[in-house]
């Protein structure tokens, strides 16, 4: 072995031990052009740098907006899916034709660019539907701009319906102002604000009708999404991030939880199913490596506030409009509050025992709704000028050894600067240790596949890192 080449495998040996002891990321790797050769690694673009187009963006994001958007959807008295259609005041017809109008007036304000309009069906006669039902989303499409990039697409939702104890009652007060206004809300203000702003991908920003009758409009356009074939790299729900107060009085203001299913369930990825699960990377699906980049992002850009990954596809037994993108194989995450109180959740309006019970707007705490939808703003704003995760990242298996040798798909964006593999103990949620390996698409690392798991993550030239691929074998 070459002098050069031995020394550097000493210092990546000697790095890695350091690292195994010491628990800390400290491991330096060397790259392959080819299956044999080995060259010395190199230095890459500042990956941990703020974007001054980022930061603007989430600065602009308006608790002050955010909870006059909330009133004026609780002001619509009820948005139950089966409620009013025809006034202008009152039902979920008068408040679906308010979001696009309000949506429509912050695209023109913004340059034009934002596509609102409706996507309607109708929902037949089933167990939370009385009667065949019109079922519209309000869906705003801020177009990507680099050729390479604008068919890779990322959803972010909330619902505006709302609903009672009684899930039939379309017609008592249902003001739904955490669930699901908090989430709407945040939705229309990050299409206002990012309207302003170009993208490499494009953004969809929805809000979604039916959810409490069963994630029936999130469903329809998931669908829609798969017979048409398109590219979601990544869709993000939120729904009741409204309070930062749980049932006892204790306040957090300082997280919010980030539910991210495991192995994926849908029949048409079995065979995706079987390598994780052969592997050991049930922590390594699509949704949990967007989880990684949703919370790496979020935490950079909203310092102080945590992003707690809960490594479930939904509460306990529970769901939301992310399911239906996840049952379509689409990498989908859910973003909560950090402890619901469900006095003001489901519930009829009224006085028990003193206490005034209902899903009301005095119970949302504004600025903290405004972090949320800053950390959901600066991960679909990274997420959107990176570049696509690495396509093709497999393992090579042709021979018993201890180092591991991946190779991948080299991406086609213009503004790629190269490639950064990651890797972590089996223990470990998040990855602990990385290396810029240039535009190479193959790299050699002394690190056991059996102790170590590993990843591919594309980076732009301003640093931009997309969601890791996790490898599988090359048979």
């Amino acid at each position: 072995m070459h002098l050069k080449s031995l020394t550097l495998r000493m210092a990546v040996l000697a790095a890695v031990s350091t690292f195994a002891t010491q628990n800390a990321v400290a491991a330096s790797t060397t790259t392959a052009a080819t299956a044999t050769a080995r060259s010395t690694s190199v230095s890459g673009p500042d990956t941990t740098r703020h974007q001054a187009s980022i930061d603007q963006i989430v600065k602009q994001i308006s608790p002050a907006r955010i909870e006059a958007t909330i009133r004026k959807l609780v002001g619509f008295r009820t948005r139950h899916t089966m409620s009013d259609t025809v006034s202008e005041t009152e039902g979920i017809g008068a408040a679906r034709r308010w979001i696009k109008a309000e949506l429509e007036r912050c695209g023109a304000a913004a340059g034009g660019r934002l596509q609102v309009a409706f996507d309607s069906h109708i929902a037949p006669v089933s167990a939370r539907i009385s009667r065949p039902t019109e079922i519209v989303n309000v869906v705003a499409t801020l177009p990507g701009t680099q050729d390479a990039s604008r068919e890779r697409m990322y959803v972010v939702s909330g619902h505006y319906d709302s609903r009672n104890t009684d899930i039939m009652d379309a017609e008592g007060d249902a003001p739904g102002a955490n669930d699901d206004a908090s989430g709407t809300a945040a939705v229309m203000e990050m299409a206002c604000v990012m309207a302003k702003y170009q993208f490499d991908a494009t953004l969809v920003f929805m809000t979604v009708a039916a959810e409490e009758q069963g994630l029936l409009g999130a469903a329809h356009w998931a669908e829609q999404a798969r017979q048409n074939k398109l590219n979601i790299a990544g869709m993000i729900t939120n729904d009741i991030i409204g309070s930062s107060r749980d049932e006892h009085g204790k306040v957090d203001r300082q997280q919010v939880r980030l539910f991210a299913e495991g192995l994926p369930v849908q029949k048409e990825n079995s065979e995706t199913v079987r390598t994780l699960i052969q592997t050991g990377g049930e922590n390594d699906s699509l949704s949990r490596q967007l989880a990684r980049a949703v919370k790496e992002s979020g935490e950079r850009y909203v310092r102080g506030f945590k992003v707690n990954v809960i490594q479930r596809r939904d509460r306990y037994l529970r769901g939301g409009d992310h399911m239906p993108f996840l049952e379509r194989g689409y990498a989908a995450l859910r973003f909560t509050e950090p402890a619901e109180d469900f006095n003001h959740q489901h519930q009829n309006i009224r006085t028990e025992n003193g206490v005034l019970i209902g899903d009301l707007p005095q119970y949302n705490d504004y600025a903290y709704i405004a972090q949320v939808t800053r950390v959901n703003a600066a991960a679909l704003a990274t997420l959107s000028l990176a570049p696509a995760s690495p396509a093709r990242v497999q393992v090579r298996t042709s021979k018993l050894q201890n180092d591991t040798e991946l190779v991948w798909q080299a991406n086609l964006e213009p503004d790629l600067a190269g490639y950064r593999v990651v890797w972590r103990e089996t223990g470990a949620a998040d990855w602990q240790g990385s290396r810029f390996v240039g535009k190479a698409t193959e790299a050699t690392l002394p690190l056991s596949k059996d102790n170590y798991y590993f990843g591919v993550q594309a980076v732009d030239k301003d640093g931009n890192l997309s969601p890791a691929t996790y490898p599988v074998p090359l048979r």
